[in-house]
């Protein structure tokens, strides 16, 4: 089995007597290093299934890691095995082990908009910069492993110290609701095992090696509970890449790899630095560009897949003119090369590039699909009309209770929560079946008793119509009744009010058409959308050009990618200029060359629209860094303008030419 891999990939893979840290560049076979190793420990090395976890990044990740294990086990038992994220692996411990830190098993999770909600509520305020600014630094306190008592302490200024007082209140709210919040998965573990030794000991048992993909990603708190899970031993294998740390703003610390080597003395590192993905010509730019950041290893990728084409960079007029560029470009590179859509890929830094480049695309009839924007199902107008759904399908999901008692707002204050949150833990029972215990009941005044109980009555009414009226009669009737509609024009501006209101009335309508053609009630379709909600992400393949940030990117890869607007104040992006983080923007640039298999055009414009005003744009300096041997570059200053433009207009003629002939 492992013949097929090259010789730092297989001593990787056997690599047992402690520590190992697998320095995998970009393309250089990481997954598979991983997925041999699993098998090595199992079928080599005595080790149970169920005694190893694989712990990756994503959903996707692990889902790949899992099928291809199951592939090389070829039908060998692989039950018990733990392939999952970091939140998912923390989420399994504190459901076994709740009770020590006084929640119940069946405590609740709060995603990002339940935590606003919260965050909004304590700060008595619908200021969305401060709320996000609020829950975005506690967010970086938890990462950090601080809690609210250390980061009072450490706060150095008026905002800080404020933050750090509602932190306090916002930990107390959760606790009162039973609830934690999607960085308390991996917070509460570390605090757990530092708390409680037996618990610590019974995972070690239990976890007898531990392998982490993507390392370069984890945050303080990740890195406290992969140092607790593999002792002082240090059974794990951790794979990663200092080049490709591009995380940082979100509390990932490349500093980890340094810390490794000082946390674990018997470290040993090996190197991956055969590429298995791109040209020569692509790695050299790559390596090139990567040289000029400070190092903490050493190392080149190289590859056996040739030159290949050189490095297109083109000037372009505006932003305008790039986007027309890049698509007819693509498909006259797909007329020539016969390719298929799939095989390219435009890659650019922030999320608003795309819009341009999404409306020539249409134009031009080029199928195309955006990755790293925001989900259907992650809207939180949808998500609100979800939680409904939710309870009405069980009254006893408790995040769905407090989503759907809160928004609109009906009277349930946080006081009322917290109260039936403290009731139900205590009695270890639902907030819904909480709401109707008589013992709870005396503790909260009669008006808000009576809004509770109008609210449960009206879910209870709601679940008995779901099964025998027309799913969207129910929806509309609950629609009307908790006044979504007035409800977003009383909270938001009104053009956002608006596609708030339409994407709803999307939503239902869709909802309604499945209703009548499956025959199904609006029982049967929310157990649909729960699930379509979880699937979403599983991107079915189809044969489209793939548009997508440089932060979403990493990790795939494609023949040919265009990398557009690769300006100064863009990438780089001009507040990471400001704040001294050219390094981190540096590894992006790196990131998305390494996507590049066969061909990589990269493109600036010479002006740009910023807020209404034209302004005029200089060429990223990461361009200046690629080597100039293996880059031609078009609409430069300095190029022959008269040939430069004679060859632009031939060249787009043949184009149009050759276009023109495929469509007759």
């Amino acid at each position: 089995m492992l013949s097929k891999l090259n010789s730092p990939q297989r001593e990787a893979v056997k690599y047992l007597d402690g520590p190992l840290l697998v320095l995998a560049g970009a393309g250089s076979g990481k997954t598979r290093v991983i997925t041999h190793k699993i098998v090595h420990l199992i079928d080599q090395c005595g080790y149970a299934p169920k005694e190893i976890a694989a712990i990756t990044f994503t959903n996707k990740a692990a889902k790949e890691m899992q099928e291809r294990v199951g592939g090389l086990l070829e039908g060998k038992p692989s039950k018990g095995l733990t392939v999952t994220t970091f939140h998912s692996l923390g989420l399994q411990m504190l459901r076994q082990e709740a009770q020590l830190l006084g929640y119940k098993p069946q405590f609740s999770i709060l995603d990002a908009s339940d935590s606003f909600k919260i965050l909004a509520d304590i700060l008595a305020t619908t200021d969305k910069k401060l709320l996000r600014g609020t829950q975005w630094q506690i967010s970086g306190w938890k990462n950090a492993f601080l809690n609210p008592d250390q980061a009072l302490l450490q706060a150095d200024e008026e905002n800080a110290h404020a933050a750090a007082k509602i932190y306090q209140i916002y930990q107390q709210t959760l606790k009162a609701y039973q609830a934690v919040d999607f960085d308390d998965l991996i917070r509460l573990p570390v605090e757990l095992f530092q708390q409680h030794p037996e618990a610590l000991e019974k995972w070690q048992r239990k976890l007898k090696y531990l392998l982490i993909d993507e390392y370069q990603d984890t945050n303080a708190c990740q890195y406290s509970l992969v140092k607790l899970l593999t002792g002082v031993e240090g059974r794990f294998t951790a794979v990663g890449d200092d080049d490709q740390a591009i995380y940082g703003w979100r509390g990932a610390d490349v500093e980890n790899l340094r810390q490794l080597t000082e946390d674990f003395p018997r470290l040993k590192v090996i190197k991956l630095e055969q590429n298995y993905r791109s040209t020569v010509r692509i790695l050299r730019a790559a390596n090139q560009v990567i040289a000029n950041n400070p190092k903490l290893f050493e190392k080149q990728l190289w590859s056996e897949h040739g030159t290949g084409d050189p490095i297109q960079v083109n000037a372009m007029r505006d932003e305008d003119h790039e986007a027309e560029a890049v698509v007819m470009k693509l498909m006259a590179h797909k007329f020539e090369h016969r390719t298929k859509f799939a095989d390219y890929a435009v890659l650019y830094r922030g999320n608003h590039q795309s819009r341009l480049l999404e409306e020539k695309l249409r134009e031009h009839k080029v199928p195309y699909t955006v990755s790293g924007g925001q989900s259907f199902f992650d809207k939180a107008e949808i998500k609100d009309i979800v939680s409904y759904l939710r309870l009405i399908a069980n009254e006893d999901v408790d995040p769905a209770f407090i989503r759907a008692a809160t928004t609109p707002k009906k009277g349930i204050g946080n006081t009322t929560l917290e109260r039936l949150g403290e009731y139900s833990a205590l009695k270890h029972i639902s907030l819904f079946e909480a709401a109707f215990e008589g013992e709870f009941q005396q503790q909260i005044g009669q008006k808000q008793l009576d809004d509770l109980l109008t609210f449960c009555q009206f879910i209870s009414r709601m679940q008995e119509r779901a099964v025998k009226d027309p799913a969207g009669e129910v929806l509309n009737d609950m629609l009307g009744a908790i006044q979504y509609e007035m409800f977003l024009y009383d909270s938001e501006e009104p053009r956002a009010a608006e596609s708030k209101w339409k994407n709803v009335l999307d939503f239902i309508g869709w909802l309604t058409r499945k209703g009548e053609t499956d025959e199904s009630n609006l029982l049967q379709l929310t157990q649909t959308v729960a699930l379509m909600s979880m699937l979403e992400s599983r991107e079915e393949e189809v044969d489209a050009v793939k548009l997508s940030t440089l932060h979403a990117s990493k990790g795939l890869e494609f023949g040919h990618v265009f990398l557009i607007g690769v300006e100064e104040g863009i990438l780089p992006h001009r507040e990471s200029v400001d704040n001294g983080k050219i390094e981190e923007e540096r590894r992006l640039m790196y990131v998305g060359i390494t996507r590049a298999q066969r061909s990589l055009h990269i493109s600036w414009c010479r002006k740009r629209k910023r807020a209404g005003e034209t302004e005029a744009c200089e060429p990223s300096r990461f361009i200046a860094e690629l080597p100039a041997d293996d880059v031609r570059h078009t609409g430069m200053p300095g190029a022959d303008p008269a040939a430069s433009k004679e060859h632009g207009k031939e060249r787009m003629a043949q184009i149009r030419a050759m276009l023109a002939k495929s469509a007759g």
